[in-house]
């Protein structure tokens, strides 16, 4: 078997990929990039999330040069 009805199976999928065209919905693209929600309930932030990215924080100003700073 050569490789006739491999490329020819590519040259079809192809031809069929060209030709697509779906619906693009702007306004949802839109809110998507912007951030807004639209009519999506904000979801809370858990405040011991705060806590944790402070501990990070102090971790990394810590050992930002590879040796602790104040051992």
């Amino acid at each position: 078997m050569g490789r006739g009805r491999q490329k020819a199976k590519h040259t079809k999928i192809a031809r069929e990929l060209k030709s697509f065209s779906p619906d693009v919905n702007y306004n949802a693209l839109e809110r998507e990039l912007t951030g807004h929600s639209g009519d999506r309930p904000s979801v809370g932030v858990d405040e011991s999330y705060d806590d944790e990215i402070a501990k990070w924080a102090e971790y990394a100003e810590k050992y930002a040069d590879g040796e602790a700073k104040g051992a």
